[in-house]
């Protein structure tokens, strides 16, 4: 009976690329292990099983330099690449070893081998339960279960981790070995930075030697605990339970602050520990994650940002000219021409247009023009503005000032002092808060959304543009949400109610980066008078996406189509709380749609909600930004499915623990600092 140890590993490691290669006092991880491996006296041969995937060369080629057979298989099909691994090399009995297991000890593998023998079973492990440290992982099996699994598993994760189902289906007879000392919870594996720091410290202590007991380990971590504090809170075989975009997501939290560039986009504002957060794909209103999974998107839409729907064939194809022709070059663009002369047309009150790439940016053009314009540095602002420092400093001295418009939380830490006292918020409707602004502040600048979870009341934005008109006062409406939803331009031609200037983003390039702000000549020639520039903000793309969007827009006449189906699901929803006796509070333009529960346990919902979703392949929230792509038979899949959703929550309602029901923590109300 010939025993083969086949050591799985690969480059691609998602949470730790490159880990079997990194270097352990100057040897690459998985030499470390081979030579450790070396060591059992139960072996006959050890391989090494990676990927066909052409970043494996290097482990490859290092592998087989040091003596060893190296097997390629599927990426993916683990299960299969080592069956056929196996199977090449004339196994009758198979260890498994995993390459993010350095310390693994040949004594150990040669206890669990004669243990299999002496117990006649088909598959053995000291994992079932869990009672070795993590890192001391051995299975071995027999040829034939490994076989059979192959051929009667169609599970992905039985073909991704190898083993469940020779463990778990009842078809085969297994046995286990136990520690004296119940030992799980120490970890020495290598699946993240924090575990190679862990295990370096260890290789580190015995140095030169490599060949110490995993007995001495223990005592060592008795003896000098500090050695190992760096991962112990990573949780065992957490890897296991997470897809490739959680895994991913927890990669990045280390290397970028916050794990990504967008607050609205992080992971625990959805479904902390479970949301998929990255996509492969998108087209229509369906988003594929790293795993090939499909989900309908029935929640933010990219932020917004693609009206048309994802991938709009007519915009994408007038993208892919502009990148054969040229996207950027030493002169300027002429699309950005026909796009300023496009959104002026469309508003008649403006007359001169200045292009970025983002919202924040749009902004903050729009606040030094303003300024330049009036000769006033004070700022009256009702609404999201962005990030930058003239916007933050409204919280200086009250970090909740800005709490009502829109996230609460937002620090002005890093904002300078000296900019206290220019920026003043007032609500929404409140028509007095802001002319006492204007009279004890001498504002020289109002900027405010149109419309966000409300309507005007009393003629609000007509006396508003009326003070300011009264008192010189320039009036910038941020369009960077609203505009092209409930008309083709800004919302604020639906209410008959003129600006100074105006700010569109989100929807205007349909997922391409392009901005505008636009306004009266007066003002905008201000620009010229004051230093805004950035190179990027010449490319191509943007101004080439914005024109054929806008194109397309009108064509289908979208901000029609998007309303009246953001007002159909709004309905929905209200059908679903009389049902179930639940009282929701709806807010948001028909196209940005969304619903709260008027109940102290709402973020638990809102938790439950997308967790349930995600399992019947809805990415779901309590919001609904639409898109075209949103036909009658989407909206009614996603209404049916949400149905029993509602029900739970009546459960809850009624005396059922909500928390019972999360898999994991609730997700955040607004920006919270992430680890």
């Amino acid at each position: 009976m010939k025993i083969v140890a086949i050591v799985q590993a690969r480059m691609g490691s998602t949470r730790l690329p490159n880990k079997v290669m990194k270097e352990i006092n100057g040897i690459p991880m998985i030499e470390v292990l081979l030579k450790r491996l070396a060591k059992s006296e139960k072996i006959d041969q050890i391989i090494v099983a990676t990927s066909i995937d052409q970043k494996n060369n290097k482990l490859a080629e290092h592998v087989e330099k040091l003596g060893y057979i190296c097997e390629k298989g599927s990426e993916d099909d683990v299960l299969d690449r080592y069956y056929q691994a196996a199977k090449a090399n004339k196994a009758d009995i198979v260890v498994r070893i995993t390459g993010d297991c350095p310390l693994v000890d040949a004594k150990l593998v040669d206890t669990a081998i004669t243990s299999f023998k002496d117990h006649n079973v088909d598959y053995l492990s000291n994992t079932s339960p869990a009672t070795y440290p993590d890192g001391l992982d051995v299975e071995v099996f027999t040829m034939k279960a490994l076989e059979d699994a192959l051929k009667e598993t169609t599970s992905l994760f039985d073909h991704e981790h190898v083993t469940p189902y020779i463990r778990n289906s009842g078809k085969f007879k297994t046995h286990s070995i136990t520690n004296t000392e119940d030992l799980s919870e120490l970890r020495w594996t290598v699946d993240e930075p924090a575990d190679f720091e862990v295990v370096s410290n260890i290789f580190n202590h015995f140095a030169p030697n490599i060949y110490f007991s995993w007995n001495e380990v223990y005592e060592l971590q008795k003896k000098q605990p500090t050695l190992f504090e760096n991962n112990k809170t990573i949780q065992r075989n957490e890897g296991a339970n997470m897809d490739t975009g959680q895994k991913l997501w927890k990669r990045a939290k280390s290397v970028i602050p916050g794990g990504n560039m967008l607050l609205s986009k992080r992971a625990e504002m959805f479904l902390p520990e479970h949301w998929p957060a990255y996509f492969s794909k998108a087209k229509g209103c369906q988003v594929w994650d790293l795993d090939g999974n499909k989900f309908t998107d029935m929640c933010i839409m990219g932020i917004g940002t693609n009206t048309l729907g994802y991938g709009n064939d007519e915009v994408d194809d007038a993208v892919r000219s502009v990148i054969d022709q040229g996207n950027m070059s030493t002169l300027n663009a002429p699309e950005e021409v026909y796009l300023a002369e496009k959104l002026i047309e469309l508003h008649p009150w403006a007359d001169m247009v200045r292009f970025a790439r983002t919202g924040g940016e749009a902004n903050a053009v729009a606040i030094r023009i303003a300024r330049a314009a009036s000769g006033k540095e004070k700022v009256a602002v009702c609404g999201y503005h962005g990030w930058h420092d003239w916007y933050l400093s409204a919280n200086l001295g009250d970090s909740e000032n800005l709490a009502g418009h829109l996230l609460p939380g937002l620090s002005p830490k890093g904002v300078p002092q000296n900019l206290r006292g220019t920026v003043f918020p007032f609500n929404y409707n409140n028509f007095e808060e802001l002319e006492a602004l204007v009279y004890e502040h001498d504002i020289g600048v109002i900027k405010m959304e149109v419309v966000r979870n409300m309507g005007p009341e009393d003629n609000f934005l007509h006396k508003v543009r009326q003070l300011a008109t009264d008192k010189n006062i320039v009036l910038i409406f941020d369009e960077c949400t609203s505009g092209f939803r409930e008309t083709f331009g800004g919302i604020h031609k639906k209410y008959g109610v003129e600006p100074d200037m105006a700010m569109f983003g989100k929807a205007l390039g349909n997922g391409y980066a392009v901005t505008a702000t636009i306004g009266k000549r007066e003002i905008m020639e201000a620009a010229q008078s004051s230093f805004i520039s950035s190179t990027f903000w010449t490319e191509r793309i943007g101004s080439v996406a914005g024109l054929k969007t806008l194109e397309v827009m009108e064509k289908l006449q979208s901000w029609d189509t998007i309303t009246q189906t953001g007002l159909n699901i709004r309905e929905e929803w209200q059908k679903l709380a009389d049902k179930y006796e639940l009282e929701i509070n709806h807010f948001g333009l028909p196209a940005l749609t969304g619903f709260s529960f008027t109940s102290e346990q709402n973020l638990y919902y809102k938790t439950l909600i997308t967790q349930e979703m995600l399992n019947k392949g809805y990415l779901a929230s309590n919001v609904v930004y639409v898109c075209t792509e949103h036909t009658a038979p989407v909206v009614k899949g996603y209404i049916e499915a949400l149905d029993p959703v509602f029900s739970l929550i009546k459960e809850c309602e009624e005396g059922r623990s909500v928390e019972d029901l999360l898999n994991g923590p609730v997700c955040h109300s607004g920006f919270k600092r992430l680890n």
